[in-house]
């Protein structure tokens, strides 16, 4: 799919030298100040260490590919990421496989949904897969390894336990589900899930999953002309513990709610592929900022 941003077409050399400047600025900004940024922003936080650091994972070398795609040139050469385009095209036909119990944590929950839809009728999952395409372009054009967990939008699932399984096994350096609200028609804008601790499954991850949702959360809202979410989340982050996709996952994760389909402003945004293009920008930028911490 060819790739154009405002204020015309860039090439891919272009676009991966503006991803890797923004990115090294915003990382900067983050540490700028030892004593944080004033108001107190968690994000002057200095970075941390990735899931990679010190441990001894299984699968070997941390810089091998995985078999999907050999890893990329560019400042994302060595990371890899694994997006998450949430819900599936098939879903509504099959409600014997997504309403089945899967493990979620502590308890078990539906191996998938539906998902929202506009107005209109343009459905949350193929918004997610056009969404989750450019943003894994964007990436790979920055040298990063992205894996999706679905490979079309005209099957039924995974569930949500073998979502998370994927980045696991790809001890990926971070994974991003991308969906839409469901909201009320009178509340507008986008927020960023990030896990909270449940003990036995996410403590490792809830640290720098909160980095991930705060540079994911920044980059969004400059670029993306969608406000925090006015109905739920606080300043536009939501941490949730009952959500298997972050639960059952053992690397930094977080779900972004791009806005929400059922308020008129939102949907028009959303089903609009220029900002669709935009959209992705801002989010890859989050993404390189977060990997770029290491």
């Amino acid at each position: 799919m060819p790739v154009s941003a405002p204020p015309g077409p860039r090439s891919r050399a272009t676009r991966a030298l503006s991803l890797a400047s923004l990115a090294l600025l915003l990382t900067a900004a983050c540490s700028a100040s030892p004593g944080g940024a004033s108001g107190g922003d968690p994000t002057a936080a200095p970075p941390l260490p990735g899931p990679q650091d010190g441990g001894d994972a299984p699968g070997g070398d941390r810089d091998a590919a995985p078999e999907d795609g050999p890893v990329g040139e560019g400042p994302l050469g060595t990371r890899v990421v694994v997006i998450d385009p949430g819900h599936n095209g098939g879903n509504a036909s099959a409600p014997g496989e997504i309403n089945a119990l899967v493990p979620a944590g502590p308890a078990e929950k539906a191996c998938d949904t539906v998902g929202a839809e506009t107005g209109d009728g343009y459905p949350e999952h193929e918004f997610n897969w056009e969404l989750s395409l450019l943003v894994k372009e964007r990436l790979e054009a920055d040298g990063a390894t992205v894996l999706l967990t679905r490979e079309d939008d005209e099957g039924v699932g995974p569930c949500i336990d073998e979502r998370a399984g994927i980045g696991n096994e790809a001890e990926a350096d971070a994974a991003l589900s991308i969906h839409a609200d469901g909201g009320p028609e009178s509340g507008r804008g986008f927020h960023v899930i990030m896990p909270g601790e449940v003990d036995g499954f996410t403590e490792e991850i809830v640290e720098p999953s909160r980095l991930l949702a705060e540079d994911v959360r920044r980059a969004y809202l400059e670029g993306s002309d969608i406000p925090y979410a006015d109905y739920l989340a606080d300043e536009g982050l939501d941490e949730r513990t009952d959500l298997g996709g972050l639960n059952m996952s053992t690397v930094p994760k977080v779900f972004l709610e791009a806005g929400n389909m059922r308020n008129p402003e939102d949907a028009e945004l959303l089903s609009d592929p220029a900002w669709r293009e935009r959209a992705a920008d801002s989010i890859a930028q989050g993404m390189a900022a977060y990997l770029m911490r290491n």
